[in-house]
This record gives C-alpha cells, structure tokens and sequence, in this order.
C-alpha cells in the first residue's frame, strides 16, 4: 500500500520547516552567514583580541560582507557580545550630605542611563554600571554638601541639574551615558536629630494649643463679664424705677379711699398667711378677748388665790 501524494507533500514539508530548516539556519550562524540583532540590542564581534565589527542596528546583518574571510571563524575561536541598549533606571537612598549649617542630611537620587558606546562599555572599565553609580554617588556629595538647608529642601529641581552636568562627561568615556537626573528625596539622616525636632514640633503643638485655649476662655471671659456688666445695669435700672411704678400706683389708688383701705386689708392678711405665726379667731361680741387681757394684768397672788 503506498502512501498518499498528500501525507508525502504534509511529512516533507514539517520535516523541512520544522527540522530541516532550523539546522540548515544554525550552521549558517555558526560558519557566520548572518546574524540576527533584536531591537534594543547590540553585537560586538571580537576575533583575536580585535574588535571586527560592531552592529547596533535592529535586522539581519550578512556578516561575509561586513567582516570578509574572518566571518567564518569568528563564532569558532572568537566572541559575539550582545549588549542591552535599552534604557535602564537606578535610585540609589540615602546618599549622605551636611548641610551648611551642619545638620546630617540624606539625599535620594533617581538617574536614567542606556550604553552609548558598547566597545567602551565591554573594555573601558570593568564594572561600567558600578563606577557610574560611584560617580553619581561622588558627584551628590561634592556638588550639594554645604549648601543651605532651606536650599536643600526647596530646590530639588537645581540640585538634578546640578549632578546631570557633573557626571554626564565621564560617564561617557565609559560607554554609560546618564539621561534624567532626579532627587527624589531629602531628609536627617540623624535620628537624634529627628527625635529631637519632634520633641520641639510636639512642644510648639502644645504652646500653640494652649495659647489658643487660653484665648477661648478669655473670650468667653470677656463676654461673660460684658453680659453680666449689661445684666446688672438693667437690673439696677429696673430696681430704680420699682419705687416710681408703685408710688404712681399707689397715688392713683388713694384717690379712691375705698379701694385703698380694701388693698391695705388685703396685705395684712397676705403677710399673716404668709407668716408661720398660730390665728386664734375669736368670735364677734364674745368677751374672751378681755377675759385674756384681765388675766395677763391680775397680779401673781390673785391668780394663785
């Protein structure tokens, strides 16, 4: 039974694009035929300690017309180096500072940098990355050590340029070139210092508090006084013009003797019920009135008798 023109056509070709093809591609960038570079990368071809070609471009390079003969054996007995150009970010803590008046500060820089030249970058300087940070690090201390503090927490924006413009030259030569510069961060590094300024921020609280406590209760002092002062006032005005009220009341009630008499009747009898005195009411026309009078006059051995 012979197989299908199909299943030929289908096995030749997954052996050819999935086997085949792959094989035939590698030997061809092992013997240096081509070669491939990513976007955001870079190659650096080294043969014999002699750097032969450099490409940072994105595509498929042919390597027999850019290196010639050397091509063939440059991934045998030499080296490929493939390099990352992409930007990378750092944000180092803490770098310490004094300030001009003395006080131990630290600053917390942001910077940006990408590899601008991938030979310096592989044989200038062994650790590239390192020596940047250290030059970043340098550059913060010696460019804002003893500036003013009110400067040094104000104008972060002035410092970042600042450290941009001391380290960016060096930074080159070895193949690391610095984009953004930014300082994030400023604070003492002393904690001392930091407890001691919020014992004085928490005392200043304190003051603050009670001066305006203080100030309250003197206002409401003061209005309290102000209405007791107005209170008093009506009051003796009220108490003065009490005597003129009931003298006018009274002249207009002792026109009419009637009613005079009546009312001078009926305040007795108010102050009586008012008073906790015993009433004794006697009779009209008894004699038990002299009869008590004729005994509290009889002498002492009258009565006895």
């Amino acid at each position: 039974m012979t197989a299908s023109p199909f299943f030929m056509a289908f096995a030749a070709t997954f052996f050819g694009l999935w086997i085949a093809m792959p094989i035939v591609f590698g030997f061809l960038r092992l013997f240096g035929f081509y070669t491939i570079v990513h976007e955001g990368t870079s190659k650096v071809f080294v043969l014999f300690g002699n750097v032969l070609e450099t490409i940072t471009e994105p595509g498929i390079h042919f390597l027999w017309l850019r290196m010639g003969p050397a091509a063939l054996i440059v991934n045998w007995i030499g080296s490929c180096y493939t390099l990352d150009m992409r930007m990378d970010q750092v944000y180092r803590r803490s770098e310490p500072v004094n300030s001009e008046e003395g006080a131990p500060m630290g600053i917390g820089i942001w910077y940006e940098m990408y590899v601008s030249d991938p030979v310096a970058f592989l044989f200038k300087n062994a650790d590239p990355r390192g020596s940047l940070a250290a030059n970043v690090s340098n550059a913060t201390v010696r460019s804002l050590s003893n500036m003013k503090l009110a400067a040094m927490l104000g104008s972060r924006h002035q410092m970042s340029q600042v450290v941009r413009e001391e380290v960016s030259p060096k930074s080159h030569e070895w193949g690391y070139k610095l984009g953004s510069v930014y300082i994030r961060k400023v604070h003492l590094r002393d904690p001392r210092m930091i407890k001691q300024i919020e014992e004085k921020v928490v005392n200043r609280l304190r003051q603050v508090t009670a001066a305006i406590k203080q100030d309250g209760e003197n206002q409401v002092n003061i209005i309290a006084s102000t209405a007791q002062r107005q209170a008093s006032i009506a009051f003796g005005e009220a108490a003065a013009l009490r005597p003129k009220i009931v003298g006018q009341a009274l002249k207009i009630i002792s026109s009419a003797p009637d009613i005079l008499e009546a009312m001078f009747e009926i305040l007795e009898i108010q102050k009586a019920l008012d008073s906790a005195a015993d009433i004794t009411l006697v009779p009209a026309g008894s004699d038990l009135l002299k009869q008590l009078i004729a005994f509290r006059g009889a002498p002492p051995s009258a009565s006895n008798s």
